[in-house]
């Protein structure tokens, strides 16, 4: 199922927020690297639904 670029917009903002506050938290190196990871995904979908 495709998600709507609306649905991924949100997604995007709220892990960002997340990765934010891993780094503003000092969260352990793996917390912060998967937030990382999950919102590039989400970025790079976002970029695909664009094409």
């Amino acid at each position: 199922m495709e998600i709507s670029r609306k649905e991924l917009v949100t997604q995007i903002e709220h892990a960002r927020n997340r990765l934010n506050q891993s780094i503003e938290t000092g969260a352990a190196y793996e917390t912060i690297y998967q937030n990382s990871i999950e919102l590039d995904h989400l970025i790079s979908q976002y970029i695909a639904s664009n094409l």
